[in-house]
């Protein structure tokens, strides 16, 4: 036997099985079983929503023997017909090559007869709107005022194309793009049922790949079933099949516009190119991305109107944390004209390039969008200067046994000393001045998080790392510590005693010191003193 499409194979046979339109389920169910039912109906919506499917169950629960609350039996002679597309009494037609008025006088011809066997005709004309007007003409006076016994189902996804005055003769019921989680529970349902095996992650991106239709999400699980015949559907294979990138990936290629490392931006994208990556849907899904920074930077409680969960909810929060809203915005705006250009563009990768380069670039534009940009990432470096500590102000004082080296931070309150012997202080240094290097090498969602931390040392040699707030020490605290303590063991060969706090503006700020001795061992130069 021939293959069928899952999407035809699991098409819903009755109003229970309809999932994402229980509205519109209700109401039609509601009139089968109270008789009053209608002459024409209107369905509209976007792609692969379900109205074909519920006109053909509707056309069905209408004309059945033994209706189960107003469902069609499905065993009946005339749900058997009709199922099988043998019965007269049900007639799709295609408007998009079957648009003319002689179609349509056929149509008015056939309204004549009444149906041999059941209680209705009904015709199904889907994507209506592509009729000529003088089709719709045609159709007016039929559909107002057709016979006891016929019932007209229309389906369209324009439903500004169609004529008011057809509008006004037809129930209009609205198809909603299903929701990410109903078609992931889907999948799942269908999976188990077709002895699919399938990661979790993977069927829940390729429902948020669907865009709202069930049928596109059936369609892409059929793709990713023929790509592993006998093996599991892992995340990393759907994301190869479909030609989309990792979230991971589009964390490291915002932070690095952010903070204009054009060259990284530009590897970026070479490696996915070089991966076979569609680039308008690497556009796209940025873009997207980005849209998520945004609306977890300005809603309270973003978690429902963002499709992620887990680690990369935490990744997206904490690059959320990175930028203002004004650098937002304006990537935004950059990736949404760019993926106008994609569509008739010859040369996408130059145009994304080039896209990317004035995202890292902001100085490269005049207008405001690129001054606010420019400016919230001066603003962003002067905080890194307060967070982190960058020394700006070292002084060698007359005192005759030690040399202290201070460092200054005016973000604190008070200014605690600490004194460290020289291994604990030079080893303090050396991850102090290499901490951005090392969040690179981490990845993941610790890496913009560690980037926002400032390091401090104890006494005791521990060295602390200080969290700017609770999102950031929340996903250190979620294992960032131990893959910091396995990464500084790897880099440098020994153990470093870690530790993790909030910073609070009671922080003392931190002066560290060696002897003067030590001092002369570490620069390697004589040093004078003035008098």
């Amino acid at each position: 036997m021939a293959y069928v499409a899952l999407y035809r194979k699991w098409r819903p046979k009755n109003f229970d099985e309809v999932k994402g339109q229980d509205a519109v389920c209700t109401a039609l169910r509601n009139q089968i079983e109270t008789g009053r039912v209608g002459h024409a109906y209107l369905f509209c919506g976007t792609r692969g929503t379900g109205k074909t499917s519920v006109a053909k169950i509707m056309a069905r629960a209408v004309n059945c023997e033994n209706p189960v609350n107003g469902n069609p039996c499905g065993v009946c002679a005339s749900c058997r017909a009709i199922l099988s597309e043998s019965s007269m009494n049900v007639q799709e037609i295609d408007a998009a090559s079957n648009n003319g008025v002689d179609n349509i006088r056929d149509i008015k011809e056939q309204v004549q007869y009444p149906p041999t066997d059941g209680k209705y005709r009904v015709f199904i004309i889907d994507e209506v709107h592509m009729l000529s007007s003088g089709a719709f003409n045609a159709l007016l006076k039929t559909l107002e005022e057709p016979p006891s016994y016929v019932i007209f189902i229309l389906a369209t996804t324009e439903q500004s194309r169609i004529p008011v005055t057809v509008l006004s003769r037809c129930q209009r019921y609205d198809f909603r793009r299903i929701t990410t989680d109903t078609i992931a529970a889907r999948l799942t349902e269908l999976a188990s049922a077709e002895h699919i095996q399938a990661e979790e992650a993977a069927l829940r991106y390729i429902a948020a790949q669907a865009d709202g239709a069930m049928r596109d999400a059936l369609s892409l699980l059929d793709e990713c079933v023929a790509f592993c015949p006998d093996g599991e559907i892992r995340y990393e294979a759907v994301l190869n099949i479909l030609g989309a990138v990792d979230v991971e990936v589009f964390s490291k290629l915002f932070r690095a516009l952010l903070y204009g490392k054009t060259g990284e931006a530009l590897a970026l994208l070479n490696r996915a190119f070089l991966e076979g990556r569609e680039l308008g849907q690497f556009n796209a899904d940025f873009l997207w991305y980005l849209r998520n920074l945004l609306v977890l930077k300005t809603a309270e409680h973003a978690e429902g109107l963002v499709d992620s969960a887990g680690e990369r909810l935490q990744l997206l929060r904490a690059d959320a944390e990175l930028a203002n809203k004004a650098v937002l915005l304006r990537a935004i705006r950059v990736q949404a004209e760019l993926s106008q250009q994609l569509r008739y563009a010859s040369d996408k990768r130059t145009l994304t390039e080039l896209a990317l380069i004035r995202l890292a670039e902001p100085e490269m534009d005049t207008d405001g969008d690129a001054l606010l940009s420019r400016i919230a990432r001066l603003e962003k470096r002067l905080q890194d200067v307060a967070k982190n500590g960058i020394p700006v102000a070292t002084a060698v004082t007359p005192a005759p046994a030690e040399t202290e080296v201070v460092q200054e931070n005016t973000a604190y309150a008070e200014v605690k000393e600490i004194a460290l012997s020289r291994p604990a202080y030079e080893d303090f240094m050396k991850v102090r001045s290499e901490l951005g290097s090392i969040a690179e090498s981490l990845g993941g969602m610790y890496a913009p998080a560690l980037h926002s931390c400032e390091l401090i040392a104890e006494e005791s040699g521990k060295l602390t790392v200080c969290c700017p707030n609770e999102v950031t020490e929340g996903v250190l605290g979620n294992g960032g510590l131990d893959a910091l303590r396995d990464c500084l063991r790897e880099r440098y060969g020994k153990e470093f005693q870690l530790g993790l706090a909030r910073k609070t503006g009671q922080t003392a700020a931190r002066n560290y010191r060696m002897t003067e001795e030590e001092l002369r061992e570490q620069i390697h130069f004589p040093l004078e003193r003035e008098e």
